[in-house]
């Protein structure tokens, strides 16, 4: 038996106090063959005040027990030889020993011991004539004991195992939120590398682009083209600290309140103001979630990103098909393309392509040197459930 969880078993503690309390009554009060009483009283007293001094303090420390288990066995002899009616005294006598004593062959040897001692004492008041029964009663005694004290003894180490294994749960517990916590900042750390890249990036990008053109302007000494250049800049900048704003809101940028068909109408002519290069946009209003929205949005600004970085067009094309339970978006040029069978060690495009994984969708890049650009995803609707989603390759690059 856990010996801290009997120390705080007050119920223990009066238990011993009241059978001593009755004993004492028993031995002043019932038969008894010795002409005087004061060996019983005598073991009673030494029995009290050991265990108020120190015989409570061995539920916790071995040495205490080690000290006052023998005082047991000693008071489970006097007390029935001097007064028989007081071997009851027993039933308090086994559980305190079950308690004090660690191990369990222990235990028994020290029941058996309190046992035969109560025995012998029984004996010495009542002559051979009772041996019989003394034997008896001893004997289911000293079993009774043992059975109630293995058993309490199980479940205490089942206490104790069911303990340990809920602090190894609530360990496991917190070792997995703390890897969840890690993953979510990693994934939320991804999602804002995306964000940044496809909106605040490509718009200073824009800038820089932009600020060039002036420059050259200017030193040209076209002055004329300058007012049209400022203008742009500032639309461009104000779209920065825009996405910037919104992406520390935490909000989904890019997407307003007019749908995604006039965002792509948006960004086609700020990319032909900027760039000089014609995009044609097709596309019609749809009823998209606002997720999907920002997804094909997001895949627009880097196609177009690579068009003006890259490709070196005369004209590109955005085109928007929604059908029942998908959705795609076609991005062209004909611009100089690039050689598919070549990795490309930029973000732009392995961003797209795990953006598009994470909403269920594909991409496809067809491309080939001086044959243009092809950029085509597809996503599934609200109608379909993303889970449901047929994931093919992520980018299939052909030329």
């Amino acid at each position: 038996m856990d010996r801290t969880t009997a120390h705080r078993n007050w119920g223990l503690h009066v238990a011993v106090g009241v059978t001593i309390a009755l004993v004492a009554v028993i031995a002043a009060l019932d038969w008894s063959p010795w002409s005087t009483r004061w060996p019983a009283f005598t073991a009673l007293g030494v029995l009290a005040i050991a265990y108020v001094g120190y015989g409570w303090r061995g539920y916790e420390t071995p040495r205490a027990a080690a000290g006052f288990v023998p005082l047991l066995v000693a008071v489970a002899l006097v007390l029935p030889a001097v007064v028989p009616s007081t071997a009851f005294i027993q039933c308090v006598l086994f559980p305190v020993a079950w308690c004090q004593v660690e191990r369990v062959r222990a235990a028994v040897a020290v029941s058996v011991l309190i046992g035969v001692a109560s025995g012998v004492g029984l004996q010495i008041a009542s002559g051979p004539s009772g041996l019989v029964g003394t034997l008896l009663v001893e004997s289911i005694s000293v079993a009774g004991a043992c059975a109630l004290g293995l058993w309490i003894t199980r479940i205490a180490g089942l206490s104790d195992e069911r303990r340990q294994l809920i602090d190894e749960l609530r360990a496991t517990q917190d070792s997995l939120a703390e890897a969840n916590r890690a993953a979510g900042v990693t994934s939320e750390r991804e999602r804002l590398a995306r964000e940044i890249h496809d909106t605040v990036a490509q718009n200073l990008a824009g800038i820089v682009m932009l600020t060039e053109r002036a420059r050259g302007d200017l030193a040209a000494d076209r002055v004329d083209r300058l007012d049209e250049r400022l203008t742009v800049l500032e639309e461009s900048a104000r779209a920065a600290l825009e996405e910037s704003r919104t992406l520390v809101a935490a909000g989904a940028a890019g997407v307003a309140g007019d749908g995604l068909g006039a965002a792509l109408h948006r960004l086609g002519e700020r990319f032909t103001r900027e760039t000089g290069v014609p995009v044609t946009v097709d596309a019609a209003d749809c009823a998209l979630d606002r997720d999907a929205q920002v997804v094909l949005l997001r895949t627009a600004q880097e196609a177009l990103a690579n068009v003006r970085a890259h490709a070196h067009a005369a004209s590109a094309r955005v085109a928007l098909h929604v059908a029942a339970d998908r959705v795609g978006l076609r991005i062209t040029d004909d611009g100089a393309g690039f050689d598919a069978s070549r990795p490309t060690a930029g973000h732009g495009l392995r961003g797209l392509c795990e953006r598009l994984a994470l909403a269920g969708g594909t991409c496809t890049i067809t491309s080939a040197v001086g044959r243009g650009t092809v950029v085509e995803v597809t996503l599934p609707t609200a109608g379909e459930p993303r889970s449901r989603a047929v994931h093919q390759p992520v980018s299939e690059v052909t030329r």
